[in-house]
């Protein structure tokens, strides 16, 4: 069933916006929930995917029969990220993919922007005249814009607090308190990152602003660096966050970039304006719909069906984080050890190395069997918003973050890489979600945090996280600050495109 059609709008008729995330499924699926929302405002929408990308998408969601059957202004089109058929493109390969993408991107978003392809075949599609492009891409976008007259928007997929973290590095390191010397520097408290003042230790940076990892690492800071700064050259910043959860960080960050759209929890957000909207064949999916790169197995939901209220720690580091076999192990001692029941997500490339498939002690797969389910991918937001949950234990990428945080859902963190340390840092020390394990691999300290989490302190996390819950679903709730945003950003779209060209 198509949405029903709005009244006639000829400043949204004539607006086309491009949507051009990084290939990285974090990246994409949360700019397509902006996609659907733009489309829910009677924007016309290209999609710009890597073809890699755009087949697991078709393969493994239902993008391919609900995106023409609810958005008849939604197109998907693809580009190459420049990388051979038979490239893993597993987790470990992200900054190679990344270069390929962005050395290969340019051309092809240009050829694509001064021809007809990005026309439907129909050829009612006006042109496109603004582009949303993926903030880590901040310098394509905004020489392809500037080349062409056409009015840039910028989104970053991170938390407010890690945008602001990386666009503050330079005068961070002006200042003398980076680089970081060595592991006993790492506790040391940064005193004047500006909006995290005496909060932010040198562990809950970035990762890649580590001195252990500067050799490899280094060029990709730069990079991010200047990816940020591009940012400046955008005509507004999107970000996937709230008022209610980073004000004093956004009050910084709108002093350098005066239009700042904060439209979050993007998720929540999305799933808000389809409830609303005359869309019967979403709304009855919207909660069971994920835009995933991964074979999603169902079976978690029926095991979750048979275990009592509050009783599950769901256990899922994300669609890149890789870890060892021995942390795994670890891990997966801590689990058993608890006593508690788990559900663990493992990916079919997430235990690296040459031991990955090493033999299991039998105390875990007794345990295993006994308490615990795993399983390669799961519908997340389903399984967060299930009764059986308790606990999240995270990686801390930003999705997975506001997810839980719409749940209601307290975490322990244990943060792989980039923006998931200081994620982590702002969870457990700022907003009182839930506790940070970063840095640590033991068992005993796993076991210890998931009884604090699930019994001794559960109360007190309850109470924080059902608080946090409840700003999250005002702020995108009609005449809430991420919708009232929302509204905003569209009438500056369809003027923006205007005067684009």
């Amino acid at each position: 069933m198509q949405m029903e059609k709005a009244e006639a709008n000829p400043a949204a008729a004539s607006t086309h916006v491009l949507i051009f995330p990084c290939p990285l499924q974090g990246h994409v699926n949360v700019m397509l929930k902006l996609a659907e929302l733009l489309a829910l405002s009677d924007l016309h929408v290209t999609f710009l995917n890597s073809d890699y990308i755009h087949h697991r998408l078709m393969t493994f969601s239902d993008l391919q029969t609900r995106i023409p059957a609810t958005y008849p202004k939604f197109q998907f089109k693809t580009i190459s990220d420049g990388l051979p058929p038979q490239h893993p493109r597993s987790g470990d390969k992200t900054i190679e993919m990344l270069n390929s993408f962005t050395l290969h991107g340019k051309t092809q978003l240009r050829e694509i922007l001064v021809s007809d392809d990005v026309l439907s075949e129909n050829c009612k599609k006006p042109r496109v005249n603004c582009i949303i492009g993926d903030g880590m891409l901040g310098s394509l976008t905004a020489d392809i814009g500037d080349e062409l007259g056409m009015p840039v928007i910028h989104f970053r997929t991170i938390s407010a607090s890690c945008f602001w973290a990386y666009f503050s590095l330079p005068k961070v390191y002006e200042s003398g308190q980076l680089p970081i010397r060595g592991e006993e520097d790492m506790d040391r408290i940064l005193g004047d990152l500006d909006g995290m003042e005496n909060l932010v230790r040198c562990r809950d940076l970035p990762s890649f602003c580590r001195e252990s990892e500067r050799d490899e690492s280094n060029g990709i800071l730069s990079t991010l660096i200047f990816e940020t700064q591009q940012s400046l050259r955008a005509r507004a910043l999107i970000l996937n966050t709230f008022e209610d959860l980073e004000g004093p960080v956004l009050s910084h960050i709108r002093l350098r970039f005066p239009k700042v759209y904060t439209l979050g929890p993007l998720h929540a957000h999305l799933n808000s304006r389809i409830s609303k909207a005359s869309i019967t064949t979403l709304s009855k999916q919207s909660s069971t719909t994920t835009n995933t790169l991964w074979e999603v197995d169902r079976s978690c939901m029926t095991w979750l069906d048979a275990q009592p209220p509050k009783s599950v720690l769901y256990v899922s580091f994300g669609s890149i984080a890789w870890i060892s076999r021995q942390q795994l192990l670890e891990i997966w001692h801590g689990l058993v050890n608890s006593n508690k029941r788990f559900l663990w997500v493992i990916r079919p490339d997430m235990v690296v190395g040459k031991e990955a498939d090493g033999d299991t002690p039998v105390e875990l797969l007794e345990g295993t069997k006994e308490r615990g389910f795993m399983v390669g991918w799961v519908p997340q937001e389903e399984v967060l918003a299930h009764p059986a949950v308790a606990g999240f234990m995270t990686h801390s990428g930003w999705n997975s973050t506001l997810e839980s945080i719409v749940a209601g859902v307290p975490m322990i963190c244990w943060p792989f890489f980039a923006d998931q340390q200081i994620n982590s840092r702002f969870v457990s020390h700022v907003w009182k979600l839930g506790m940070d394990m970063k840095d640590v691999c033991d068992r005993k300290v796993l076991e210890k945090m998931i009884n604090d989490l699930m019994v001794d302190k559960r109360e007190e996390f309850t109470k924080s996280s059902d608080e946090m819950a409840n700003l999250a679903l005002k702020a995108v709730r009609e005449g809430g600050s991420s919708s009232s945003k929302m509204d905003s950003l569209v009438e500056f779209i369809k003027s923006s495109a205007k005067r684009g060209r």
